[in-house]
């Protein structure tokens, strides 16, 4: 049986191709489920999964908590602004006091760059970046791979503009990292200033001028 490389989803940076592929296979095969009469199968049963979202979310929240009931896990979910957050308690404290319910998995939003890695470093489940900061969106990339896949094929090979504020998207960034990784060529669109420096260290094209990027 195929495992992915890494313990936790942090980012689509500390990917490889082969951990893509395998997101791929394994989502094919549960997209059949959800055209079935009863949508749910037993694959996180008697696994305990919390949902903490420091910042506000509808579809990211949404749609984990939706996926993970329809594997049959048991779900927490967890409000930043109506917890003892406002209070003062710490990261740390805060998602080991949620351990403590012998929960298996962590699947975090947060507005600080690195929550996640710092949290995997801190405690023994394993952590799903929903979003941090300006860092990296993951599980939004794999969808935005998943969904070219299935509309144009394979990704390699294709030509990819990601136009608009790069600099403070971290979906941009986790697609840049996604795409490239598959083989694709991908160039960024927007005004200068909100274009990263660092950009094409990255192996990617800069255009300022959306026409241009699109011929």
């Amino acid at each position: 049986m195929s495992v992915l490389s890494v313990k936790h989803l942090l980012g689509i940076k500390y990917l490889n191709e082969k951990d893509i592929q395998l997101i791929f296979e394994t989502a094919d095969q549960f997209k059949e489920v959800i055209n079935r009469p009863i949508k749910k199968v037993p694959s996180l049963r008697d696994i305990t999964i919390a949902n903490i979202f420091f910042e506000a979310s509808t579809r990211t929240k949404l749609s984990f908590e939706l996926a993970e009931k329809r594997l049959s896990a048991d779900v927490i979910n967890f409000s930043a602004s109506q917890s003892s957050v406002n209070k003062g308690e710490t990261l740390i404290d805060t998602v080991n006091n949620i351990l403590s319910m012998k929960v298996d998995m962590v699947v975090m939003r947060h507005p600080n760059p690195g929550a996640g890695i710092f949290l995997a470093k801190h405690v023994k489940a394993a952590i799903i970046n929903a979003g941090d900061g300006a860092h990296e969106h993951p599980t939004q990339a794999l969808l935005d791979s998943y969904s070219i896949r299935e509309k144009l094929g394979d990704v390699a090979g294709k030509k990819v503009v990601i136009v608009g504020d790069i600099l403070h998207s971290r979906v941009a960034l986790s697609n840049i990292f996604a795409l490239k990784l598959q083989g694709a060529e991908v160039k960024v669109c927007g005004p200068k200033t909100l274009i990263p420096k660092y950009i094409e260290t990255l192996g990617v094209g800069v255009e300022p001028n959306l026409i241009n990027a699109l011929e």
